[in-house]
């Protein structure tokens, strides 16, 4: 029986699934912690694939990495790190990011060019900020990659093997240097963030090519982004749009055409199938459960029973999950919003619902930045931690106003990851088909009046505190 293995390489941690290559059954986990940080070694990644996948990589038929995207790894000529790597949610790239836009003529312009308009996570403007604050380190970059790409390398050789560093398509389109219309890189987008520098970029691979081989010879898939991972690990169809509860909140959805938005709020990604990801970013997802859930003392756990004892809208209370600033809408040095506060009001269950719906109702925009994509919207699956709660489907379902399907937790990244190599190994025309797990379904409310008023208030909110 063959076996594979998938690594989600994300923000918080490392884990890893071995799977029967044929049926996807997960036979084997392992995990371990990533620094909590906004800048990161690229070693900690390393050291801890290493140790989640002690006594399993060893013995698989092949393996794939899906990464956390947009970081930025700066490697010297010898290919060893120029300093820690800049997370996607390490938001002092935000003044770059404007005025990357600013340069090259607008929005538009760059929509048109690569998919993606910049932001403080993308790599073009982390790229910017490293020529403009540390230009010593800029001169000594010879080589820029993603953390995906870091590991794979590393999975293969790395510095001093005959390893060439590659990356695949899905991950590469959140540069903001590589076009997932016309499948190439804009080398004069890179020049132009990074003054005039011209770094080495990866190699990208298409969905079936492979990177190489591990040390006990495991073949090595392309790997691929975070997000692009899920999709496959979900094993999602066009019409379905995945609303993704993690550290950061996602909307992604599978289409056969490429998006160009020139607000800024889709991302134009590929996926990693050789088809189109089309996405939209939050910052602030599980972590505004948690971090409500220890304001209040209680488990995370416990949250979601207590925002079922208050009514919908939280009895006007009003939640902006802006804790850590924001990628969509474009407000990276945002804070949190609480209002609506009365003393009729100041319940625990209130708070904990209007975490709640704050928290979805910032998915709920970014759905609809889809469909004005022309991207169809037929089923919705909830996924991530946050989703684990009950009640997170049901209030998503009344605001979403869309019935929603919630997959038992699972690591459909690392899942992904897994699938990507089962289908390198098999070298057939499409992946192989994996069964999709048991999942929970919750239909809408017939009336959805109230979903439209906390939407409502929600927007109301927005505009007082931001405009």
């Amino acid at each position: 029986m063959p076996t594979v293995a998938g690594v989600d390489s994300s923000t918080q941690s490392c884990k890893v699934v071995v799977c029967d290559a044929d049926t996807g059954k997960i036979l084997h986990r392992g995990r371990a912690a990533h620094p909590d940080a906004t800048e990161v070694d690229p070693g900690a990644w390393w050291r801890a694939l290493r140790e989640a996948g002690d006594g399993l990589l060893e013995h698989v038929d092949a393996v794939a990495v899906a990464g956390q995207q947009h970081g930025l790894v700066t490697l010297d000529a010898a290919g060893q790190p120029v300093r820690d790597a800049l997370l996607w949610n390490d938001t002092r790239s935000a003044r770059a990011a404007a005025d990357l836009v600013d340069e090259l003529g607008g929005p538009e312009k760059w929509a048109e060019a690569v998919g993606t308009v910049p932001v403080a996570a993308l790599t073009v403007a982390k790229l910017r900020w490293l020529a403009e604050h540390e230009p010593e380190r800029a001169d000594r970059t010879a080589r820029v990659l993603l953390p995906h790409d870091w590991l794979t390398w590393q999975l293969c050789g790395g510095p001093g093997s005959a390893a060439e560093p590659v990356t695949d398509r899905g991950d590469a389109s959140g540069t903001g240097y590589w076009s997932p219309a016309h499948g190439a890189y804009r080398h004069d987008l890179l020049s132009r963030a990074f003054d005039g520098r011209t770094p080495q970029l990866p190699r990208v691979l298409g969905p079936l090519e492979v990177a190489g081989r591990t040390p006990h010879g495991a073949l090595v898939a392309a790997g691929t982004g975070d997000n692009m991972g899920a999709a496959l690990g979900l094993g999602i169809e066009p019409g379905d749009v995945v609303i993704s509860l993690g550290t950061s909140g996602t909307a992604f959805a599978l289409s056969d055409h490429p998006t160009s938005d020139p607000t800024g709020a889709v991302a134009g990604f590929a996926d990693a199938t050789g088809r189109y990801l089309p996405l939209v970013c939050t910052l602030n997802a599980a972590r505004v459960l948690s971090s409500t859930a220890r304001m209040l003392d209680i488990t995370l756990d416990g949250l979601g029973p207590l925002a079922r004892k208050a009514e919908p809208g939280a009895g006007g209370l009003v939640f902006l999950p802006y804790l850590g600033g924001e990628r969509t809408p474009n407000l990276p040095d945002a804070a949190g919003s609480l209002m609506g506060l009365r003393k009729a009001n100041m319940h625990p269950p209130n708070l904990a619902r209007a975490a709640v719906e704050g928290m979805l109702c910032n998915l709920a925009d970014a759905l609809d930045r889809l469909r004005a994509q022309d991207v169809s919207a037929r089923r919705v699956l909830i996924i991530g931690g946050a989703a684990k709660a009950p009640a997170v489907g049901e209030i998503a379902a009344e605001i979403f106003g869309t019935p929603v399907t919630v997959p038992e937790p699972e690591e459909y990244v690392a899942l992904g990851a897994a699938r990507q190599a089962a289908w390198a190994l098999a070298g057939t025309p499409e992946p192989p088909h994996w069964p999709l797990a048991a999942a929970r379904q919750v239909t809408a409310p017939s009336d959805d009046t109230a979903g439209r008023r906390i939407r409502a208030a929600y927007a109301e909110a927005r505009s007082m505190v931001y405009g």
